[in-house]
């Protein structure tokens, strides 16, 4: 998630080329339920019904793709534990996660009776019985060769799923322990597949050098990629997507703090403006991604989420929702926004001989950003409660009947 100031400062300007074709603020559109309906075939357990006499979804899975916004280890796993004071609010001790607590994605899990998902990574007391996570913190969707970020691009998180539905099967009949810890093959094509990932592309893809129609290339091949690995996903059995687009990348403090924006650049909620509207655009796009999905995956049932109107709405109206600081890191230290990249969040430094490890602020329940970049587990249980109910998705139907297509 972490970006250096040099990458922030092409990312501003980069953005500036972009305002003749930023698409207008994203609409939510609320609706009511329609009937919904899925084609009967080998690979999909659910019968015609409408949401609101259907029985809920039963998910005895979940795979989940994206980068720290659903990371539950793998980062960890891959590079060193993430230390304290992460995950004290929740887990009490870290638990690779960028958070004081919980992702979304543990919600998620929480709201089907499913395990939390171990990181495909983790190779220490993982258990994969009800699915894996591929998901690793820095994660992009083109391989990105010129950055700091992850390695494990959506492309490798692909590859590793592929490899582990193939031998997660030829493990399970060799010994009976891992018929415990593997699962079962039916599982692949009932489990719900979650996407959550594109952030770390528009902050470490572009050059100041690009004219617009680079910068829409650039993006159209970000789209291309993520609806490849998607319709790769579907082709080894996957029927039940639900896909997040990418939140309001300005009003990260780690973002903010990188930039020098006037009060022309900014919102009335202090959010960079055009760093939003990269966002917007790039959700437009996925959007549009959804809808070919659809067509070129008949058999599954494809739900995308406005995570971006929820996130905004949280920190847009902070104080009616019962936070405070929307815009401050509660982890972290010094600045406008208590955020320094040189002494971020677990961060230990020297100070006249003394170790000082930089901690968490007195009240995390009450925070909205973590550590900067990432959301409290207050804020994502909050972030959780609204995409669960349907009105913030398209079609606009709730989580727990995702397994059902209109």
């Amino acid at each position: 998630m972490h970006a250096s100031k040099q990458q922030l400062a092409i990312l501003s300007l980069a953005i500036v080329l972009i305002g003749m074709f930023v698409m207008p603020k994203c609409q939510l559109v609320l609706a009511t339920h329609q009937s919904l309906s899925t084609s009967s075939s080998s690979s999909s357990s659910s019968s015609s019904s409408s949401s609101s006499s259907s029985s809920s979804c039963e998910f005895p899975a979940i795979f989940n793709f994206g980068d720290s916004n659903s990371d539950t280890g793998g980062r960890a796993a891959a590079f060193g534990q993430i230390g304290p004071p992460h995950g004290e609010t929740f887990f009490h001790a870290p638990a690779g996660r960028y958070s004081d607590g919980r992702h979304v994605i543990d919600f998620i899990a929480e709201s089907f009776g499913v395990p939390y998902l171990s990181a495909y990574l983790d190779s220490v007391g993982s258990n994969f019985s009800h699915g894996a996570n591929f998901a690793t913190a820095g994660s992009t969707i083109r391989p990105q060769n010129t950055t700091s970020y992850s390695p494990f691009s959506l492309k490798i998180q692909y590859n590793q799923f592929r490899d582990f539905q193939q031998y997660s099967q030829v493990f399970r009949h060799k010994d009976e322990v891992f018929k415990k810890l593997l699962p079962k093959a039916k599982y692949f094509s009932k489990a719900l597949y979650t996407f959550d990932i594109g952030q770390n592309d528009l902050t470490g893809s572009f050059s100041p050098n690009m004219s617009p129609e680079q910068i829409k290339a650039t993006m159209s091949d970000i789209l291309d990629q993520i609806k490849t690995y998607i319709k790769s996903i579907y082709d080894l059995g996957a029927r039940y997507f639900w896909i997040h687009n990418t939140g309001p990348l300005g009003c990260l403090p780690y973002v903010l703090n990188g930039l020098s924006l006037n009060a022309t650049q900014v919102d009335q909620t202090g959010c960079g403006i055009s760093l939003n509207e990269l966002a917007q655009y790039f959700n437009f796009g996925l959007k549009k991604v959804v809808v070919q999905l659809r067509e070129d995956m008949p058999l599954a049932a494809v739900t995308y989420v406005d995570v971006y109107s929820i996130k905004y709405d949280l920190i847009s109206q902070a104080n009616k929702y019962g936070f405070i600081d929307p815009l401050i890191a509660c982890c972290g230290q010094g600045g406008k926004y208590n955020y320094d990249s040189h002494k971020g969040c677990g961060a230990r430094y020297m100070d006249h001989g003394k170790e000082i490890l930089v901690g968490s602020c007195k009240d995390p329940r009450v925070k909205i950003n973590w550590d900067g970049a990432h959301y409290t587990d207050a804020a994502n249980k909050w972030v959780f409660g609204r995409l669960e109910n349907g009105l913030y998705s398209d079609p606009p139907i709730q989580l727990r009947m995702a397994c059902y297509k209109q």
